[in-house]
């Protein structure tokens, strides 16, 4: 068995809330437990159940999370143009947080696109690691237990928002996400929204 990082993200395809990458190093002993607790892609789970889950993984294996609030990740989308480069930027800076102080294998993550796109984005600690990318990387347990973390993270920050601004914002893109959008521009105005959304959806400019 070799240790090695997964990473993955949550709130990618989220018009609200921030998007969250998290890394988790796994080795023998965490696979294991982390395998027989029933740890695995966060998007079989209940949100209840991730941040159980959440306790568990954040105990007993090195990790990190990077939360990127809309403000941030509106300001770097409009620099980096590519929601690619954005993930890969992203993934770069939890592999450098994991592997500044810790030995891995290898990295392992979803395939979003060229994995030079990550490569190019790691600084000294992540240059020489061996990065992997797959189809459907949550079968991976690295990866699940990154997905959950970031899921959490992710279930979090939206409640926080909630309680900050008053609104209930839906998850995903559906169409009530339209009708907090509007609720949202007529208790603070259109020009607050990017405060709480990406503003790359095309959702954005049809409200």
């Amino acid at each position: 068995m070799t240790k090695h990082v997964g990473v993955d993200e949550s709130g990618k395809g989220d018009f609200f809330g921030p998007l969250c990458i998290a890394g988790v190093l796994v080795d023998e002993k965490s696979e294991k437990l982390f395998a027989d607790l029933g740890i695995k892609d966060s998007k079989k789970i209940s949100d209840k159940k991730i941040l159980e889950f959440e306790k568990t993984i954040r105990a007993n294996a090195v990790h990190s999370v990077v939360a990127i609030s809309n403000g941030r990740y509106n300001e770097l989308y409009a620099n980096i143009k590519n929601l690619n480069r954005l993930l890969a930027w992203g993934h770069a800076r939890v592999i450098e947080n994991i592997c500044e102080n810790n030995a891995c294998d290898y990295v392992l993550s979803d395939k979003f696109g060229n994995e030079s796109l990550i490569k190019s984005a790691l600084m000294k600690y992540g240059r020489n690691i061996e990065l992997r990318q797959m189809v459907r990387a949550e079968s991976d347990i690295a990866v699940a237990a990154a997905s959950v973390l970031a899921r959490a993270t992710y279930v979090r920050k939206m409640a926080e928002m909630e309680k900050t601004y008053g609104i209930i914002f839906p998850k995903g893109c559906a169409s009530q996400v339209k009708d907090a959008a509007r609720e949202f521009i007529s208790k603070y105005g259109k020009d607050r929204l990017k405060e709480v959304c990406k503003t790359h959806f095309k959702t954005f400019n049809e409200v």
